[in-house]
């Protein structure tokens, strides 16, 4: 009995931070992309031009997405600026930049370039031309392996589909570190370009 009493409050516990996941991701912008193909948890997607405050750091991938959003945070929430508050987005991105990492925070779709607050310290504003994304989605822990793992598939479909890789893959964190892990969605994604003509008018 008292066992099955653990099992219910466990049960009820993953349901309500499930609805409250639900909730919380909903009220979030994330990029307006389209999707030109899928393939399971892989999809081929257009993403438009969009603006990113951004900052580089030095370390694992791990030390440096940690230390690199809180200065981001900072900047979002108005701590080292003037000016109002900026809606939370996700996600938050991470690349590889030589032996370095440069983590990301795109700017809601209704703040310009012009518009956005001017940063301080070594947060910067880009912006990310529209680029055509190879991405493969899954959920668990932020683990190099996991990480690792998705690349390589990610990249053995590209391989077979006949796209050409055009950066890094990039590393896409959707949710806080408080979120349970089963519940997360992580993403790795990688700009690829149409080898031939052919694959394009198939994709389009």
């Amino acid at each position: 009995m008292i066992k099955m009493i653990v099992l219910g409050t466990v049960a009820l516990g993953a349901l309500a931070a499930g609805g409250a996941y639900v909730a919380a991701t909903r009220s979030i912008e994330t990029p307006a992309y389209s999707v030109v193909h899928t393939y399971g948890d892989v999809e081929l997607r257009r993403y438009p031009e969009m603006t990113l405050a951004q900052v580089t750091r030095s370390g694992t991938r791990r030390k440096s997405v940690q230390s690199g959003f809180s200065p981001l945070a900072r900047y979002i929430f108005a701590k080292d600026r003037a000016g109002e508050k900026i809606e939370m987005t996700a996600p938050v991105v991470q690349k590889p930049n030589n032996d370095k990492w440069t983590v990301s925070f795109i700017l809601p779709s209704d703040v310009s370039p012009e518009e956005a607050p001017k940063p301080s310290g070594d947060v910067k504003l880009v912006t990310e031309p529209a680029r055509l994304m190879a991405t493969i989605r899954f959920s668990g822990v932020w683990s190099d392996r996991r990480f690792e793992e998705a690349a390589n598939r990610l990249r053995r479909w590209i391989e077979g589909e006949g796209l050409g890789i055009q950066g890094p893959f990039e590393y896409g964190y959707y949710n806080d570190p408080f979120t349970p892990a089963f519940l997360r969605r992580n993403e790795v994604l990688v700009p690829v370009i149409f080898k031939n003509k052919e694959t394009s008018a198939e994709k389009s």
